[in-house]
């Protein structure tokens, strides 16, 4: 197992329990976030942009769950994470394979010298195969 994967599967360790707390001592300064699909397609640059992002896009959601099913490296930077999402939409109560179409999606991570430079979130994981020409 790579270094990279290592570090892939310790977020995942944290986001499944629910917590979204933890220090961003993995991310590069630079870090960018993209929303590829969904409802809020969107960008964010840096940390504190990213975890500004994360915490509004959260306060949306009652217990929105993040759960790894399945890891790809797909080359020496590049980590590919099959998610299952669950939850509700704070509100409306709509679940979120309602909401985004689908439950199960994945998670592009670009990592470069030990730090994630880049992650690419796809609520829909057909498309996120098809965008990177994958097949499941």
């Amino acid at each position: 197992m790579s270094a990279n994967l290592d570090l892939v599967r310790s977020l995942y360790a944290d986001w499944e329990r629910g917590d979204w707390s933890a220090p961003l001592t993995w991310a590069h300064p630079e870090i960018e976030l993209v929303g590829a699909d969904g409802p809020d397609a969107s960008s964010s640059k840096g940390p504190a942009e990213m975890a500004a992002g994360y915490r509004e896009f959260l306060s949306t959601w009652d217990d929105l769950r993040t759960e790894a099913q399945e890891y790809r490296e797909l080359d020496d930077e590049h980590i590919l994470v099959y998610v299952h999402n669950t939850g509700r939409a704070r509100g409306s109560g709509i679940e979120v394979g309602q909401l985004m179409g689908s439950r199960d999606g994945a998670n592009l991570f670009v990592i470069r010298q030990g730090k994630v430079v880049k992650i690419v979130l796809y609520w829909d994981r057909e498309r996120a195969l098809t965008d990177l020409g994958l097949e499941g």
